[in-house]
């Protein structure tokens, strides 16, 4: 019976999508310790200052670690130096771009608002910030420093595996846009696996959307479409995404990077939205786990598609995190990267509670919220 057992065992291991390892433990903060608020510019600037302070030196020191150090703290067999080390590039020269744009509305005696002339000078900054706090600061920033170098270790284990495990920590071309792509302060909301059976989450979300009058991306799995449009028929559909943009995840959620029958996966559920939904399909592919081929740029092209990647993770499906915690996981990202696409999933039930606390949250602070629809 044991040999039976351990057989069926190797055989469900031998049949799993090949994914990045996952990390230690996900990134929480709880935003209630940050003492000013984000609901005006000013405010909101202030935060997304303090958090880019924090986070660029939490990054450099991770990332300056050896490479048997590296593997050792982010349990990954192989790290890829260069692109760890073209992840770091990136990123400090972005955040140091974020920095100069908070700065705007600094003031004098302004906390937080130190000049910069690089990256290396930002962090720097970073290196210096735990002496210089205020008082009132400290108790956020044990929390905001515990926070920023989980994420730090979730973004280096990606860039680490990269691109020999593909995920959305770089683009392999033109096609491929992740959210940086937009304007300081634009954001827009996604939405994978769904849909789920009628009365389900994505039922659910839907109506939170409309009353806050968001348009958001919903990439649905072809045959979890295809079983609704079976049992609720296409005008339930239509009306279930009225308003809202449908795009592809793959006909199942599996690797798409080493699967040989990826372009049939991608075929099928295009047809399947296009035909069903008309004009709320949108010509964009989201890869599940960000999982696609680097040499998969000209089927794209050829097929009028783009690969649609994110930059802010909520990790809605870890049962590490409840409903606020993915809504404070994804405002602290928003801080920290000031644009970008958002990535929920309405197979899962956080959004609906997280979504409205973001958004309450930021009022006033000059936000805007993309149109799917012209995304």
């Amino acid at each position: 019976m044991k040999r039976e057992l351990a057989i069926g065992l190797l055989f469900c291991l031998s049949i799993l999508p090949v994914q990045a390892a996952g990390p230690a433990s996900i990134a929480r903060v709880e935003r209630a310790l940050w003492p000013d608020g984000v609901a005006t510019v000013a405010d909101y600037n202030r935060a997304s200052r303090a958090e880019a302070l924090v986070f660029v030196n939490a990054l450099n020191e991770l990332a300056d670690r050896d490479d048997a150090t590296l593997k050792t703290s982010l349990r990954i067999k192989s790290v890829d130096r260069g692109s760890v080390e073209h992840l770091r590039e990136r990123v400090l020269r972005r955040l140091f771009e974020n920095y100069r744009i908070a700065r705007q509305s600094c003031v004098p005696e302004e906390v937080f608002c130190a000049p910069v002339e690089s990256p290396a000078a930002l962090v720097e900054l970073g290196g210096q910030l735990a002496e210089q706090l205020p008082a009132r600061y400290r108790p956020w920033f044990a929390g905001a420093d515990a926070f920023h170098r989980r994420y730090a270790a979730e973004l280096l284990r990606l860039a680490a595996l990269f691109p020999k495990v593909s995920s959305e920590i770089d683009s392999f071309g033109a096609h491929e846009r992740n959210g940086l792509e937009l304007a300081d302060g634009h954001f827009l909301w996604t939405f994978d696996d769904g849909p789920t059976a009628a009365g389900g989450t994505t039922d659910a979300l839907l109506p939170v959307l409309a009353q806050q009058g968001m348009h958001g991306m919903f990439f649905v799995l072809g045959e979890r479409l295809q079983k609704r449009l079976q049992k609720d028929g296409r005008p339930a559909v239509e009306t279930l995404y009225a308003g809202q943009c449908v795009a592809l995840h793959g006909w199942a959620h599996e690797s798409h990077q080493k699967s040989p029958g990826w372009q049939a996966s991608i075929l099928d559920t295009q047809k399947l939205i296009q035909d069903a939904l008309g004009t709320a399909y949108r010509p964009h592919f989201r890869p599940p786990y960000g999982q696609r081929r680097a040499d998969s740029g000209p089927f794209f092209v050829e097929n009028g598609l783009s690969v649609a990647l994110w930059n802010i993770d909520s990790q809605d499906w870890n049962g590490g995190l409840d409903a606020r915690q993915a809504g404070e996981r994804v405002l602290t990202l928003m801080l920290l990267w000031r644009r970008g696409v958002i990535l929920f999933h309405d197979s899962h039930d956080k959004a609906a509670t997280a979504i409205p606390w973001v958004v309450a949250q930021t009022r006033g602070a000059g936000l805007t919220w993309e149109d799917c629809r012209r995304y």
